[in-house]
């Protein structure tokens, strides 16, 4: 049998659990080390998981010959660093959405996987669903034909968690870049990914964090702060891609809304689905229009099993010298897009890519 892939969490946030929890489930892993500018946390969370080292710097991290591979759960502005540190020291990263905050972040670290020869893996969970995994069979089956038209949104009235969510600098962006990628990557790959052409999009920051509301419990992060918000509330966009496809997409942390929705809705020209609230497919058959839903173990999105696969994903590509199905490469075209809607928000123009 082969060791155990050698495996350090840098980032013990919210988001590291998943992953922490994930690699704990895989006996082809082994959680060797955990990394936190909070030394105690990083104790806290090494006492749990059975890891042996802790980290204040990452750096001093990377040095470490004992360590195969990094996952990343840290701020989106260090992403970058230190994914390509991690590359150059020899390490396979796993990388939190989104890849990074620019283009020209996400470039740099295209170059790091190409010259390191290493794997990086880009977080975008939402593929690994059981029930997209599900979808995905019918797509390469054909049952649904050419995929020419798709929805998403993910609204919530009420979740500006503040902190590094709402400091631009720090996060590259607001529910666009943070929980909008989400739903813009799953339907651009369950499209085909296809090459967007043209953006035409709208930012607006109308309602801040909310401060004034009372009697709601909601997320706040460790350093909410109601006066320190540089992030858009709410972003719209139609994306145009080269086949002819397009995808429109709204997102917010606030909006004035009854409810928070989210809903994700494909249409081709033989049948359609939708992934969120919940699984369903529509088709024709014999000349009859048929709403189907399909018997899974769950019909909607099952984000622990979720994370599982997407880390056993990545621990077989490290140990078996595959390729993910989430590459640097996708992150990269993912970044241009949410790049472009931020541009053509801010220029009130339609962006050509």
């Amino acid at each position: 049998m082969k060791e155990p892939l050698r495996i350090s969490v840098i980032g013990t946030g919210s988001i590291s659990e998943f992953h922490l929890n994930a690699y704990a489930a895989n006996p082809a892993a082994q959680i060797v080390a955990i990394c936190d500018v909070n030394g105690k946390r990083a104790q806290a969370v090494a006492d749990k998981y059975g890891a042996d080292k802790t980290f204040t710097d990452y750096r001093d991290l990377l040095a470490d010959p004992a360590i195969d591979a990094v996952s990343i759960c840290t701020w989106n502005n260090t992403h970058a660093p230190i994914s390509i540190a991690a590359l150059d020291a020899g390490k396979h990263v796993l990388v939190e959405k989104p890849l990074c905050r620019t283009v020209e972040e996400a470039l740099a670290i295209e170059e790091a996987v190409h010259r390191s020869g290493k794997l990086l893996q880009v977080g975008f969970v939402r593929r690994y669903d059981p029930n997209v995994r599900m979808l995905q069979r019918f797509i390469d089956a054909g049952e649904f034909g050419d995929l020419y038209y798709a929805k998403a949104s993910t609204l919530r009235r009420l979740g500006n968690p503040g902190g590094w969510f709402s400091d631009v600098e720090r996060s590259g962006g607001g529910p666009l870049i943070d929980i909008g990628v989400h739903v813009i990557d799953l339907c651009w790959y369950l499209m085909g990914r296809p090459k967007a052409t043209t953006v035409s999009a709208n930012t607006y920051r109308r309602l801040g964090n909310r401060s004034n509301i009372d009697n709601l419990s909601f997320y706040k992060a460790a350093d909410y702060d109601a006066s320190k918000n540089t992030v858009e509330d709410l972003a719209n966009a139609i994306i145009r891609f080269e086949n002819g496809a397009s995808l429109m997409v709204d997102v917010s942390f606030t909006l004035h809304a009854k409810k928070d929705e989210g809903l994700v809705r494909l249409y081709g020209d033989k049948g359609g689905f939708e992934i969120d609230p919940e699984i369903a497919i529509v088709t024709e058959k014999h000349d009859t229009i048929l709403n189907v839903v399909p018997q899974t173990d769950s019909s909607r999105l099952d984000i622990h099993a979720a994370f599982q696969n997407e880390i056993d994903h990545f621990v077989d590509c490290v140990s078996n010298g595959l390729t993910p199905i989430s590459p640097v490469e996708d992150g990269v075209a993912i970044m241009r897009i949410l790049r472009a809607i931020y541009e053509s928000a801010e220029k009130g123009e339609e962006i050509r890519l």
